[in-house]
């Protein structure tokens, strides 16, 4: 699952998805006169400078990952320009590293790099800026801002956040509210990241008390087997916050194993199933807090951008960012059929 820090800027979801104008804006080049409004370019779609850009990600092993994969594939066959280097994706550091120094050697024009353990992929990456070759860090952020051009990932805090915020709106009412949290891996920034997001929102309900706490290993196993001994634990409670799509499909196992419904779930990332079970309502899984794999397109986009020389679509300034966090967005049955087009499986 991804793993990355709360830092750089805050986009909405619409200006960072697979279909935002992340492309032709602006030179990089300094202008000597005039404003950005008079010389910045229209953003468009229209085939520009050949550009090969190399992608190198973590093994796919989770249904997020292999959407990361699909949506970077899917985003470069959109330009007839745009040559794709993706590499076959690995979990142990040493192979994946070897895969990109392969693909510095090829000479590749930018980079995109998801790395399995950012910390230990940071000298490949400086290996890679101090080539000239500028890169892009998805999601799981380096050690130093040295070794990427641009990082575009998730807000983890902000998970916790929107999900305890859709919670508390939910329950603000209720005296002596309990809810339960599900957790991903507890030796994981990501996880840490999330439960002090989801605790800080629900401050602002001094109504609501967590009772519970659950860590599991974002798999269907583990979501089965930790989410039947929080039900053996708590004999009742009205919310359950779950931080992962994939493990909650083992949830929610439980959940039915157990004959239990007097509680609502939120889910987490946005697998295609929770959208479907949120969309049919027939269950207690009500609502899933996003972390877009629609980043990966983004990527492209930048990485596209960036090999052109231009800026991106819809911002005054001429250089593209140093940083793009998406937004964690919280989808219900009002607004799910807007989101499904990005569920992944």
């Amino acid at each position: 699952m991804p793993v990355t820090s709360r830092r750089g800027l805050l986009f909405g979801a619409a200006a960072v998805s697979a279909g935002a104008a992340l492309t032709a804006c602006t030179s990089n080049e300094p202008k000597k006169a005039g404003t950005a409004a008079t010389t910045a370019a229209a953003a468009d779609d229209k085939p520009g400078t050949p550009v090969t850009i190399g992608f190198a990600g973590p093994q796919a092993d989770h249904g997020w990952l292999n959407a990361i994969n699909q949506n970077a594939k899917d985003r470069a066959a959109k330009y007839s320009e745009v040559t794709l280097e993706i590499t076959e994706g690995s979990n142990d550091t040493a192979a994946q590293i070897g895969q990109i120094q392969t693909l510095i050697n090829k000479k590749v024009d930018v980079l995109v790099i998801l790395p399995a353990d950012g910390k230990a992929l940071t000298q490949v990456g400086l290996q890679a800026m101090k080539a000239g070759i500028p890169v892009i860090n998805l999601d799981r952020i380096f050690a130093s801002p040295q070794a990427y051009r641009c990082w575009i990932g998730g807000d983890n805090y902000g998970m916790g956040l929107n999900a305890g915020r859709y919670i508390g709106e939910q329950l603000k009412d209720k005296p002596d509210a309990k809810v339960v949290e599900l957790a991903g891996i507890d030796n994981l920034e990501l996880t840490r990241q999330r439960t002090q997001g989801f605790d800080d929102a629900l401050k602002n309900y001094p109504n609501i008390k967590k009772v519970a706490r659950q860590a599991a290993d974002f798999t269907v196993e583990t979501g089965q087997a930790k989410m039947a001994q929080l039900l053996q634990a708590q004999k009742q409670f009205d919310a359950l916050w779950n931080h992962d799509d994939d493990q909650g499909v083992g949830a929610l196992r439980a959940i039915a194993q157990a004959g239990r419904d007097e509680f609502f779930m939120v889910g987490g990332a946005g697998s295609k199933s929770a959208m479907d079970a949120i969309k049919a309502d027939n269950g207690v899984l009500k609502a899933t807090v996003l972390y877009p794999p629609t980043m990966a397109a983004s990527a492209i986009d930048v990485a596209r951008a960036l090999g052109q020389k231009k800026g991106i679509g819809g911002l005054s300034e001429l250089e593209i960012p140093a940083s793009i966090t998406l937004y964690s967005a919280v989808v219900t049955k009002e607004n799910v059929d807007e989101y499904l087009p990005t569920g992944f499986i």
